[in-house]
């Protein structure tokens, strides 16, 4: 009702706080005919009354008073029947949440025990009687500390200093936010906040540990006007490299960290983080532009001419994840992840909450796109860092991709060297985040301390006032006593920081309100109505809350605060002898609990999460319920009034804060990694090397020029077309001039003793590594039996060759590919039907993406990549994986009738194929892949052919990874790789389409009905606009029956195309 707002908010206060008191304390109801003396009763009024006095609420109970005050009995009447059945309607959903929330939980239980104890029945066949013990319930026993310590030295060697010949090049990740070095904005939104620090600090500190040469924090390129210039700059180094020993020669040209900022989505626009998802492989193939470009200088550094690539690739959030699942699988290096928070995590506390439904939620937060990249981070991390064992078991463990039991049996089977057929759980390692203690002075308490405060703010009497930071008077004009011990908290104004419960505990709290002041360090604002609606709302509470508990010089709330400000605000706090805060309703770790620490600061915190580790460690305050007022009040007072508690837990903090030192963290971390399974590319020779070279252009500086293409590989993609030696003495722009101007009989010679050269250059170097630009078809075009339909593909194939080839400049260096489902046999079948030969094409890839063919053989034979087979054989298990798919698919014992039957021509060694006989009882991608996942399998599931095939390949292995294979192995340029595809295709499709390639769509070329998209997921599951972006500059589309010299006109936009 209009004019009723105030309803809401406390109704919702009576449903999280007492909602089960209201049950239990409810009297039963008189008779309804009559009460106090025989006036008629009104059961509305009654169970309002009821409801307000069995609740201890006191600003509900108030504006019940106001209510019954109302002299207009028809208006009292309205706003009783409206709180009554609100309060009806908000239990009843309440209740009908917590039931569908127990629902999951027991769905998801049942799930997760059928794959553990699927996946252990596999397992068990290969073990003897005698190992057949170690199932999943016996190894789950939890680790002592004495049975940890037994146990790590003789798996985990620890990282020292004798590591300083390793020269290690380490990779970082950290998307979203604004991300620079210095006077970092943090609090500005939502996206700046802790994990930039972190991840600024974290490539700093490695960058000095003996053994690291480089660390790059891969982040965002941001143009925009919004935004302060800096964050445009395409590097920027955070650290020059170490010097070991005083030799400063030895801390070399490109070593340290830098942060590399890659530009990618829109370039004049800061995106929050929700809104990045379409643009992830367009960050990725710039990415992996740099890093080809960076190893083979550090090859030339301390590589003796080999390419240094990188130790590890570590992604941090989710969307870091997800790009770093895509380079780690593109170089074959290792992954590690840092979550920071967890979209399951979050998505069940906002279903909890019942404001939104989850369509709504996953509208807002596109909460099922990230979650999808947090599994796909686990399918291929090696390794997840974690800040405490609560994350482990309360957050990782709502995920499909991990499962703690059954971690420990592929474990234990690893060492003892037993097969896992595929069967893979990443390694979880909780890894404390690190804090530079450098800069902190630690201020032994003196007789003189007591009085330094009142000589700073030029309290005593015949002195004059010090200087001090200037933040320091920034804090104190809101007091009327600075003297009072401060009560300091440090956060954004998130709601999830509970700011509000801390204020409500202090104003409520006559003792404490007398003895200290408080402190809100709530991020930096301009004006609250430009702030975004959580945060504004949780600042216009704060301020509501001072004006009614009268808190005026008592609370401050400062405007702005720099970085650099907040030692100071530590420090602040100590000279008074105050207490650090934090009440968050879920703190994941607590990085300002150490930072306060360290600064002297005895801490209250909650008991939810990461400051439960951080109190074990350091022993130096109080933890809370941070839904009790009452216990936070409490916890504040006792560390304020005793001055010997506060003395302690001062002193346990300094003597245990080296424990969260950057060093003792990058110890820790670098010790964990190099337990990993090592993994680098294979396929580097020197020969390759030789044949790369052939090309100067094929890779320059991707960060040359910001204004270019989302790190295009090469800033003039045409200089390979001019194949003459440059004298380094002569004129640059006359030897070009010469070359243009060479008779026609010179350059026709030089052009058959080129193609003698690619002749004898043998099939192990194909002619594709001197491509300019290469076209790649991968259009998904079938009949209803899953035949290729030649009549509507060859003439597309046909005409897109001819445009490319009508163009002189295209001509020249331009290659083509053929990128497929079929397998291989089928495919030469096809072509022959349009009268193609397969040599006519530089590459061929082949049975979605499972194996790849040059042509150059023997008799006009096509040779297989074995580097590519090798490559992407990483967790692959494809006997494991053919028992677990029959049976999740058939109910009927294998060999006999069922949903789908083994496809042995389409199958080959990284493919296994099926054909479906009835596409109605299939399940669909995504619940195939989560259910797989389920039991430890790692790969790509997919329904191709117009939905008659399911072909599963490895992880690693899939048609848009086999393109950034090419990209890497044969040093292409991204930029100028087109890919023509139809409007639809196989499940794999959507992943062809963005990135920094350019892409052709053929519009009218695949039916609806001839594609297999309706598998690829449930409506409730992520959206197609969360994985290609709307609109992108790099994506163009012609018809069917367009001319040859339309689709010219379009290969030339598309060329020149730019955000």
């Amino acid at each position: 009702m209009a004019g009723n707002e105030w309803i809401n908010g406390y109704l919702e206060a009576i449903l999280d706080s007492r909602a089960q008191a209201i049950e239990e304390q409810r009297p039963q109801a008189p008779p309804v005919n009559s009460r106090d003396g025989g006036q008629f009763f009104n059961p509305t009024k009654y169970f309002v009354e009821e409801v307000v006095t069995g609740v201890d609420e006191t600003d509900l109970h108030r504006t019940w008073i106001k209510v019954v005050a109302t002299r207009n009995s028809r208006e009292r009447n309205s706003r009783l029947e409206n709180m009554c059945w609100r309060i009806w309607h908000l239990t009843r959903k309440k209740k009908q949440l917590e039931w569908e929330v127990s629902q999951r939980q027991a769905h998801r239980r049942w799930e997760r025990e059928q794959g553990r104890r699927d996946a252990t029945e596999d397992l068990s066949e290969d073990l003897s009687e005698g190992e057949k013990g170690d199932g999943v319930g016996e190894i789950v026993q939890p680790e002592t500390p004495r049975r940890r310590l037994q146990r790590n030295p003789s798996i985990i060697e620890i990282w020292s200093d004798d590591k300083k010949e390793n020269r290690l090049y380490i990779v970082l990740i950290s998307l979203h936010g604004l991300v620079r070095g210095e006077q970092m904005e943090l609090g500005r939104d939502s996206d700046t906040g802790g994990q930039v620090k972190y991840v600024v600090e974290l490539a700093r500190a490695l960058a000095k540990m003996p053994g690291v040469y480089r660390v790059d924090l891969f982040t965002r390129q941001i143009c925009s006007p919004e935004v302060d210039w800096s964050y445009a700059e395409p590097t920027e180094m955070l650290t020059a490299g170490a010097v070991e020993d005083g030799d400063a020669d030895e801390a070399g040209e490109s070593s340290g960290a830098y942060i590399i900022r890659i530009p990618f989505g829109p370039r004049d626009k800061y995106l929050r983080k929700e809104l990045l998802w379409p643009h992830i492989q367009e960050f990725v193939d710039g990415a992996l532009a740099h890093i080809l470009n960076m190893s083979k200088v550090l090859g030339e550094q301390i590589g003796q001419g080999k390419p240094v690539w990188p130790y590890v690739i570590h992604g941090h959030y989710a969307d870091a994840g997800d790009s770093a699942a895509l380079l780690s699988g593109a170089l074959n290096v290792p992954m590690v992840l840092t979550g920071h928070s967890l979209g399951r995590d979050k998505l069940e506390q906002l279903l909890k909450q019942g404001r939104q439904s989850k369509e709504d939620i996953n509208s807002t937060y596109k909460i099922m796109r990230r979650i999808e990249a947090e599994e796909l981070s686990l399918d291929a991390a090696e390794l997840v860092i974690t800040s405490t064992r609560q994350e482990i078991d309360e957050q990782w463990g709502l995920y499909d991709g991990f499962d703690v039991k059954l971690e420990k049996v592929l474990r234990a089977r690893s060492r003892r060297g037993v097969n896992c057929h595929g069967r893979f759980m990443p390694r979880m390692a909780v890894i404390p985040p690190g804090m530079d203690f450098t800069n902190v002075v630690v201020q032994e308490d003196t007789p003189e301390v007591d009085g330094e405060l009142s000589a700073l703010t030029g309290g005593a009497e015949g002195s004059s006032p010090k200087a001090v930071p200037t933040i320091w008077s920034e804090v104190m004009r809101f007091f009327t006593n600075p003297h009072k011990p401060m009560i300091l908290a440090l956060s954004r104004p998130d709601p999830k920081k509970n700011i509000t419960t801390l204020l409500k505990a202090f104003g409520e709290c006559r003792p404490l309100r007398e003895l200290a002041n408080l402190t809100l360090i709530m991020g930096n604002r301009d004006d609250i109505e430009e702030m975004s609606a959580g945060n504004a709302s949780v600042l216009t509470t704060v301020l509501k809350l001072i004006d009614k508990y009268d808190l005026y010089g008592l609370v401050a709330y400062p405007k702005h605060h720099k970085q650099s400000d907040v030692p100071d605000i530590y420090r602040l706090a100590a000279k008074t002898k105050g207490v650090f805060i934090n009440p968050a309703l879920v703190e994941p770790f607590g990085l300002t609990l150490i930072e306060a620490a360290a600064h002297g600061l005895p801490m209250v915190a909650t008991k939810n999460g990461g400051p439960v580790d951080i109190h074990r460690a350091l022993g130096n305050g109080l933890l809370v319920d941070p839904h009790d007022q009452a216990a936070i009040a409490n916890a504040l007072l006792k560390l304020v009034s005793e001055k010997n508690l506060w003395m302690d837990c001062r002193k346990n903090g300094w003597k245990n804060i080296h424990l969260f030192s950057w060093p003792e963290h990058c110890r820790t971390y670098l010790t964990r990694v190099a337990a990993c399974r090592m993994r680098h590319p294979q396929w580097q020779t020197d020969m390759d090397e030789l044949a790369a070279n052939e090309d100067e252009s094929s890779l320059n500086d991707s960060l040359k020029d910001v204004q270019d293409m989302s790190l295009r590989l090469s800033v003039d993609g045409d200089k390979s077309s001019l194949s003459y030696s440059v004298d380094p003495n002569a004129d640059p722009v006359k030897q070009v001039m010469s070359q243009f101007r060479q008779p026609e009989s010179e350059t026709k010679a030089r052009t058959e003793q080129g193609k003698k050269a690619t002749d004898n250059a043998g099939s192990k170097y194909p002619v594709l590594r001197r491509r300019g630009r290469l076209v790649v078809f991968a259009l998904d075009c079938y009949d209803e039996n899953g035949a290729p339909d030649a009549t509507r593909m060859i003439p597309i194939i046909q005409n897109v060759i001819k445009a490319a080839r009508s163009d002189a400049q295209m001509a020249r260096n331009t290659g083509f590919a053929i990128s497929t489902s079929l397998p291989l046999d089928e495919l030469t079948q096809f072509m022959k039907t349009g009268k193609m030969q397969a040599s006519e094409f530089d590459a061929l890839i082949c049975s979605s993406g499972s194996q790849v063919y040059y042509p150059g053989g023997e008799e006009g034979k096509l040779l297989p990549d074995q580097d590519y087979a090798t490559h992407i054989d990483y967790r692959w298990g494809n006997e494991g994986l053919k028992n677990t798919v029959w049976n999740l698919m058939n109910n009927s014992p294998k060999g006999s009738g069922g949903v789908i039957e083994e496809d042995r021509r389409s199958s080959n060694e990284h493919c296994v194929a099926y054909s479906i006989r009835d596409r109605s009882k299939v399940m669909r991608v995504e619940d195939l892949r989560q259910k797989l996942r389920l039991r430890g399998l790692r790969c790509h599931p997919m329904y191709c052919r117009n939905s008659t095939r399911l072909q599963i390949v490895p992880l690693l292995a899939s048609r848009s990874q086999a393109l950034r294979y090419l990209f890497v192995r044969w040093r292409l340029n991204v930029a100028n790789m087109y890919v023509v595809v139809g409007e639809s295709g196989d499940t794999d499709y959507e992943e062809l389409i963005s990135g920094a390639h350019r892409t052709v769509i053929v519009k009218g070329l695949v039916a609806a009905k001839g594609s297999s998209d309706e598998l690829l997921r449930s409506p409730e599951s992520d959206l197609r606009e969360d994985i290609v972006p709307s609109e992108s500059p790099f994506v163009g589309s012609v018809k069917t029956d367009s001319p040859v010299n339309e689709i010219t006109n379009l290969f030339k936009h598309l060329s020149k195309a730019t955000h």
